[in-house]
């Protein structure tokens, strides 16, 4: 098994440079990697950033869902591996079945671009185990970020993160596109494959972030103790 951190990129792929800067920051080795190049063989672990795979064409996330690569992916989840999908990322984990539910366009039908505070409500996944801190701050940045499960209670077993206010209060006004129980992102009961609007990437260095916010590297670090 190989070492290495896969930052896998589709055609329309936008944030895989970032990913990369902030994992090396992160200190896990990592590499992009085009998505008909991908090995699974050679990585211990997977991420697909944010982006506008195949130009979101049918639905956010649905034809790289489709491609030979996410069979390879798939594998690897199945496998006990990590798989972190992010924003267009965790789209593609959800149309390709890898991970529960549905994501839907935002409540008002606009694109949503700001920081949010996240609380975390699972610390048994690979970005949150062991993580010390139990409100984040990070940027969200999607048109079709609203999480939706046909099963509400299981959604709730399922989630990682909540949008919240800064003291960690969970209310609907707190809530930026109308997800089911303010739900920020999900993972499999394993916890090895992850998904989540928000970009940990964009909140890795003081510089690019308000108030010198790096939460993003918290979870990243993740990967090392996994």
């Amino acid at each position: 098994m190989g070492t290495k951190t896969a930052i896998i990129k589709f055609p329309g792929t936008t944030c895989e440079v970032d990913v990369y800067k902030a994992l090396l920051e992160a200190s896990v080795d990592a590499e992009i990697v085009k998505f008909k190049d991908f090995d699974p063989d050679k990585y211990k672990a997977v991420v697909l950033p944010g982006g506008f795979s195949f130009g979101d064409y049918l639905r956010a996330g649905s034809i790289a869902a489709s491609t030979e690569t996410m069979k390879k992916v798939k594998q690897m989840a199945d496998e006990g591996k990590v798989v972190i999908g992010i924003c267009n990322g965790f789209q593609i984990l959800v149309e390709s079945g890898l991970l529960e539910g549905a994501l839907l366009p935002n409540l008002n039908l606009r694109f949503i671009s700001k920081w949010v505070y996240l609380k975390v409500g699972r610390k048994d996944t690979v970005l949150t185990k062991g993580l010390e801190k139990d409100i984040i701050k990070m940027p969200i940045a999607h048109a079709e970020g609203r999480y939706y499960h046909t099963d509400p209670e299981r959604a709730k077993r399922l989630a990682v993160l909540y949008y919240t206010s800064q003291d960690g209060t969970v209310d609907e006004k707190y809530n930026p596109n109308g997800s089911l129980f303010n739900i920020a992102s999900v993972a499999n009961e394993e916890g090895n494959v992850i998904g989540m609007m928000p970009h940990p990437e964009r909140a890795s260095f003081k510089l690019t972030s308000p108030d010198g916010a790096t939460d993003g590297l918290l979870l990243f670090r993740g990967l090392r103790k996994w």
